[in-house]
């Protein structure tokens, strides 16, 4: 497992992050899925730069100029608080082919991931980057790997949170069997008894689209 911290570098990215956690902006539905998109946006950039390129010709106004072209990703995101992090890699990827995967946490004496809705391509030797904000104990990304595996084995595997704890980062490298990058904005300090990450930034699906039943 090859990690990328985002934060670990001097960038804008910093400015969003600080928002997207300060309680004080977190009423402004829209300005938090707007820096979550932001933030989308910076890791499809940074990714990018791992993509395999085609050169080719482009004939402008005066003449042919040498140009690159980029295999795109297949993009996979959890719903539902993954669709602003997606929305920003749809951004820049915005030929790519897109499924996804309906996953939701089920309280219990343990917590379990549950997945009831997946809808994607073939996956079969293409690029994949699985989009999932909050990478927590990292159940709902190994259940969602291990049913991706399943239509077909992707050439590279891209894993992309917003906010990592220590303890879901340590469980898929454990776990995940098939060779993958991890790309995340920052690493937090650790999960609650709840396995909620702290200090994290609250529930990022109700924060982008309200509270659920």
């Amino acid at each position: 497992m090859e990690v990328f911290v985002l934060n670990q570098q001097n960038s804008i990215a910093h400015h969003f992050l600080a928002e997207l956690r300060s309680v004080s902006l977190q009423h402004d539905r829209m300005r938090f899925r707007k820096n979550v998109e932001r933030l989308g946006e910076i890791m499809a950039y940074e990714i990018s730069k791992t993509f395999h390129y085609l050169p080719e010709k482009v004939q402008t106004p005066l003449a042919w100029a040498d140009a690159k072209k980029a295999e795109l990703p297949v993009l996979i995101t959890v719903l539902r608080a993954g669709l602003p992090y997606f929305q920003g890699f749809l951004n820049f990827f915005d030929g790519a082919d897109t499924g996804f995967i309906g996953a939701y946490r089920k309280e219990g004496p343990e917590i379990t991931v549950e997945l009831d809705y997946l809808a994607c391509p073939s996956l079969e030797k293409r690029e994949v980057i699985l989009i999932d904000p909050m990478l927590a104990t990292g159940n709902s990304v190994v259940r969602s790997l291990n049913e991706l595996m399943k239509r077909g084995q992707p050439s590279r595997v891209h894993v992309a949170s917003l906010v990592a704890a220590p303890e879901g980062m340590e469980y898929l490298k454990k776990t995940i069997q098939i060779p993958f990058n991890l790309w995340t904005v920052v690493v937090d300090e650790k999960l609650n008894k709840e396995s909620y990450i702290v200090p994290g930034l609250g529930d990022a699906g109700d924060l982008s689209f309200g509270t659920k039943l």
